[in-house]
């Protein structure tokens, strides 16, 4: 059987009610009454015929806008959007979510924030799509933060872990996805000063808010060992590669690496290391763990004894061969993504996140407006999704937007990821 929305939630399905219309207030100028009063009537009636066309979408479809990367130097996470629109498509042959099908709106930004938003303000404005959700990307999420905000659209589960997604002081109509880059960038000094206490160490961040809040958070987690960090550098997403740095870094000295990146310059920076017969432990970021996006391309042999943290199933793992969970994972790849690849981390975290979107929506219940899908995002407890890891469970709460606060580390051994140690992390 296919694991389905019915499996994932056991709520008893229901209609819901139609999304609220903003009013959108303008200073008062010294127009004449009469004209003011002819204007008001004719926002009124425009607002009304508004209404009109949202009420009879919303009536047999629910719309989500996204904006992915299927094309630029970040297009390997363009498979995040692909895997989400499998996922609803599944929904929508099985009637749907409280028989309304989901209308997937994913659009490509080439991971520029300038075409972000464009293409979100086109989602928002013109095909007036209910919430974003699962954007990818730090710097292109930044672009339009302020934006949906403002307009009171929900951006949620955004496909990133920077620190900014968790403020809902700031910005209430924001909710993350990812464990934060900076609890990640903690946990893998701490790891390292465990394990290799006497480290010289080398990192590679994009000079981007990622990487700042990556390193931001692996400077704290060194603490007084602050001094054993001997090579610090970044890269722009649009260079072509980053070989003079790794020229840099290896002259350091460092025996630990640090290759906070995204999926091209992270099998770059594998692949190089190799050639120069650079040997230090490395260590990679959640959002670039891919064994078909990153660890093939760096060439296999190349990727052997390389660290990083997970908090999703590796499909190649052969501890989950009997799991039912990923049973029904690949029976739905092979159905609704042939030519997809199934060690692609990428197609179980787009899979994961269109489930807990799903969910959101399930839990409405009959009101279907904006201000109740950002109130039940805000309420999730101890949610526990098929692929995330045994004992990595989903938290959100009004004053904490952050739905996967946890880790554990693997290491790769030539044929999956290889789990060691406990749970880490925000219980």
């Amino acid at each position: 059987m296919i694991w389905g929305f019915p499996r994932l939630c056991g709520i008893d399905r229901s209609k819901y009610a139609d999304g609220p219309i903003e009013m959108i207030a303008t200073e008062e100028t010294s127009v004449p009454s009469s004209i003011r009063i002819l204007s008001a009537l004719f926002v009124a009636a425009a607002l009304l015929l508004i209404q009109a066309r949202i009420s009879s979408a919303a009536e047999t479809t629910i719309k989500l806008g996204n904006t992915a990367p299927y094309s630029g130097p970040a297009s390997a996470y363009g498979t995040i959007a692909r895997a989400e629109a499998a996922y609803f498509q599944m929904l929508n042959d099985h009637g749907g979510i409280n028989g309304r099908h989901i209308e997937f709106l994913a659009l490509d930004d080439a991971y520029s924030p300038a075409k972000t938003v464009e293409q979100t303000r086109k989602l928002i404005e013109q095909d007036d799509v209910l919430a974003m959700f699962s954007s990818v990307g730090t710097a292109p999420n930044i672009s339009v933060q302020k934006y949906l905000n403002a307009k009171r659209v929900p951006q949620l589960f955004v496909s990133s872990g920077a620190t900014r997604w968790n403020d809902p002081e700031h910005f209430p109509w924001t909710v993350g996805f990812n464990p934060t880059y900076e609890l990640e960038g903690r946990l893998y000094a701490q790891y390292i000063l465990q394990t290799r206490p006497g480290a010289k160490i080398a990192v590679i961040a994009p000079n981007e808010d990622a990487g700042r809040d990556y390193v931001r958070g692996f400077k704290a987690g060194l603490g007084e060992h602050i001094d054993q960090l001997v090579s610090e550098t970044t890269y722009l997403t649009a260079d072509p590669t980053i070989d003079s740095q790794m020229v840099t870094m290896r002259e350091s000295g460092a025996d630990v690496f640090f290759a906070e990146a995204t999926p091209k310059f992270a099998a770059q920076a594998i692949k190089k290391a190799a050639s120069m017969g650079w040997r230090p432990l490395i260590i990679l970021p959640s959002v670039s763990n891919s064994f078909s996006a990153v660890l093939e391309p760096a060439g296999i042999e190349n990727a052997v004894g390389v660290v990083t943290g997970l908090y999703l199933k590796d499909p190649n793992d052969l501890r989950w061969t009997d799991d039912p969970a990923l049973k029904d994972w690949l029976a739905w790849m092979k159905k609704y993504q042939p030519n997809a690849s199934t060690g692609d981390l990428y197609n179980v975290q787009g899979y994961t996140a269109a489930q807990l979107m799903a969910m959101v929506l399930q839990n409405c219940g009959d009101d279907l407006s904006r201000d109740n899908i950002i109130r039940q995002t805000k309420s999730l407890d101890g949610v526990a999704l098929p692929m995330l890891l045994p004992g990595i469970t989903i938290h959100t709460d009004p004053h904490n937007v952050t739905p996967i606060r946890q880790l554990q580390m693997a290491r790769f051994d030539g044929k999956s990821w290889v789990l060691f140690g406990d749970i880490l992390g925000e219980e």
